[in-house]
């Protein structure tokens, strides 16, 4: 089983969120196949079952290979659209992470992407 992020890797992620983000960030959750840890949830929302996408979201890492071998090119990350905001995934190797946010551009989508991604790839 994977261990989880340590503290001050959990805090660089938020960190890095936060600063491509701002207050549109809604939530942060770290993952790997084993395991799961939430980062992050904005105060003005409910803590629910925030780690119910897990699952869903493990889907990523066996897709990722899958992608790797498309004629698009390296897989950079997934966008999903909701009613009340967007849930990115982010994934480098074995090691994930997911967000929610408000309504972004797709410039703010690329940039937190590109920061997660840097703090994950150290993680191998």
């Amino acid at each position: 089983m994977s261990a989880p992020l340590s503290n001050a890797t959990a805090e660089e992620v938020v960190r890095a969120c936060r600063t491509q983000i701002g207050d549109e960030l809604r939530s942060i959750t770290y993952f790997t196949p084993e395991d799961a840890q939430h980062l992050y949830l904005r105060e003005d929302l409910e803590r629910g079952d925030k780690l119910g996408f897990v699952e869903t979201e493990r889907v990523g890492f066996d897709l990722q290979r899958t992608y790797n071998w498309s004629e698009l090119g390296e897989y950079n990350f997934t966008l999903r659209d909701f009613e009340n905001g967007y849930l990115v995934r982010i994934i480098a190797d074995t090691n994930g992470v997911y967000l929610t946010t408000d309504s972004l551009t797709m410039s703010q989508f690329e940039e937190v992407t590109s920061a997660v991604k840097r703090i994950l790839d150290e993680l191998d």
